[in-house]
């Protein structure tokens, strides 16, 4: 089609993001420098140039929406743009669109490299609008990603508070804290003064600005809600959150500026007596326990003792919220006592390193004779999917020599898809079967194994990790924890009581000696026979 003959108005639109999407993108007057003498080359009548300097990831363009406005209202019916991504990032831009070229409300849109038509195929315009969706949620996960990572690695993915600085002499997202020679000093000695207890932060603030000098890195006095921010930031002390509220903590690589028990003597100066302090405010059981007298949640919180010489005594209470019942008559329990419950629970299930390894022999051997059937149920089903699809074949071949009508034709295959998609399926669980069972009772055997030692050394996230794995329904009812044990781990206590037994008949020497002795005695014991 001559482009001179469609005698149609267009706009030239120029964008450009100033987010990193769009640094290697042409500037908005090289945009429109380059378009403009695309336009004069092929006689384009340009009704008016718009640019704006806006993302385009989502939609709420002032200047975009006001020229779709005007191209419904028939000002135009054509644009001039760099490339398809210049006019949307966002899958409702992008479908609004493709939508007005297909209605042909939009009859063209010229870029520097090629031409949209109405009766062009819409796939191609539909893909280049997906890529251009897909490039913006990849930049934000590798963000997401990348910023996780350094946080991880110790750096806070954040601009450094006050006191410190990001390094100038690395790539963005590598770069380290440091001290800042200008503030450090000044800033530790706020801390310095709030330890004494004789200073108020008000007091403080007034020193620092007023006979020390101290300025923000715009150059201004120090805030009193800046002062606030300082004193209860858990970075001062080497750790950090991040994402903030998000509960996960990290231990920061940057220079220390006070000690974790100075910050919590802070924390208590400044009247937070009873909240937990940032870096200890997440507790491995909230959110698991109920109530078992009023069906509320169990909640924690944590009580402080300081004592004169400074030395600071903690305790964590778990308790039932009471939002079902106020008057739920349910007392609190201290944390090492709760601990100590689940950890006898754990002693039920757990089982000698000296038996896991006997165990693990005998699922090889179980799962190689899985195996052996599961090859010939296989073969039988492949057949049946093989003889599907040649029944599919042969509908299609009698359809061509109008042997069936359309009706029947669909009706026939929609019924030969569906179990064409049965007998998939199956193919595949069955393949997958016997492996997955063989994995999930190996992962079974190790967490009894280790699961007591790793509850007792392990983190919070590794203790409520444990919790969820060893049961379900837990409830909290006078003191005492009930956990309905899951089924795979009930077989395994039967186990385990089976095992202990013949240990304590047989202990295991340390140069192994008694291993083969041991190995024919669980060989023996029905409890133990495979399946």
């Amino acid at each position: 089609m001559d482009k001179n003959e469609l005698k149609i108005k267009y706009f030239l639109y120029a964008r450009k993001s100033s987010e990193s999407e769009d640094r290697q993108i042409a500037s908005i007057e090289s945009q429109i420098s380059e378009l403009t003498k695309v336009a004069e080359r092929d006689g384009f009548k340009i009704v008016e140039v718009l640019s704006e300097s806006q993302s385009a990831k989502a939609p709420g363009r002032p200047i975009f929406n006001k020229m779709i406005e005007r191209i419904y209202n028939g000002e135009a019916q054509g644009i001039i743009c760099w490339k398809l991504d210049r006019l949307a990032r966002n899958p409702v831009d992008g479908g609004n669109i493709s939508w007005m070229v297909q209605k042909g409300i939009l009859q063209h849109i010229q870029t520097h490299e090629r031409d949209y038509y109405p009766t062009d195929n819409v796939l191609m315009m539909s893909v280049e609008f997906g890529m251009a969706n897909q490039f913006i949620l990849d930049l934000s996960q590798n963000t997401k990603r990348g910023l996780k990572t350094k946080a991880e690695r110790g750096w806070y993915p954040s601009p450094a508070p006050s006191g410190y600085l990001n390094s100038p002499y690395k790539r963005k997202g590598e770069r380290e804290i440091l001290k800042d020679p200008k503030r450090f000093s000044l800033v530790k000695k706020m801390f310095d003064l709030m330890l004494t207890g004789l200073h108020r932060p008000g007091d403080i603030l007034e020193t620092a600005n007023k006979k020390w000098g101290l300025r923000t890195s715009n150059g201004n006095p120090m805030a009193k809600s800046t002062i606030y921010q300082i004193f209860t930031n858990p970075f001062y002390y080497g750790n950090f959150e991040y994402p903030k509220g998000s509960g996960n903590w990290y231990q920061g690589k940057h220079q220390p500026m006070i000690t974790a028990l100075e910050y919590d003597r802070i924390q208590f100066l400044l009247g937070r007596k009873g909240k937990p302090s940032p870096h200890s405010h997440t507790f491995a059981f909230t959110g698991m326990i109920r109530c078992g007298e009023c069906g509320a949640m169990i909640t924690a919180e944590e009580k402080r003792k300081i004592q004169k010489n400074g030395n600071i005594h903690e305790y964590t209470y778990y308790h039932c919220t009471k939002r079902a019942n106020p008057n739920c008559s349910q007392k609190c329990i201290e944390k090492k006592e709760l601990e100590r419950q689940i950890i006898k629970i754990l002693k039920r299930i757990e089982i000698p390193h000296s038996f896991y390894p006997w165990a693990i022999k005998q699922l090889e051997k179980e799962n190689k004779e899985e195996l052996k059937d599961r090859n010939l149920i296989i073969v039988n089903q492949r057949k049946a999917y093989d003889n599907c699809v040649k029944r599919i074949d042969k509908l299609i071949e009698l359809r061509m020599n109008d042997e069936i009508t359309q009706a029947e034709f669909f009706e026939k295959k929609s019924g030969l898809l569906r179990e064409k998609e049965r007998l998939n399926s199956l193919i595949n669980d069955t393949d997958d079967r016997v492996t997955k069972s063989a994995e999930m009772a190996e992962a079974i055997f190790t967490f009894a194994r280790d699961a007591r030692k790793e509850f007792q050394l392990g983190t919070l996230e590794n203790k409520k990790r444990i919790l969820l794995t060893l049961g379900s329904n837990l409830l909290l009812k006078d003191k005492i924890l009930a956990i309905s044990i899951k089924k795979p781990l009930l077989l395994i206590e039967k186990v385990s009581r089976e095992v202990n037994v013949i240990n304590r008949r047989l202990e295991p020497l340390k140069n192994g000696q008694n291993e083969a002795k041991l190995e024919l005695l669980y060989s023996k014991s029905p409890s133990l026979l495979p399946r």
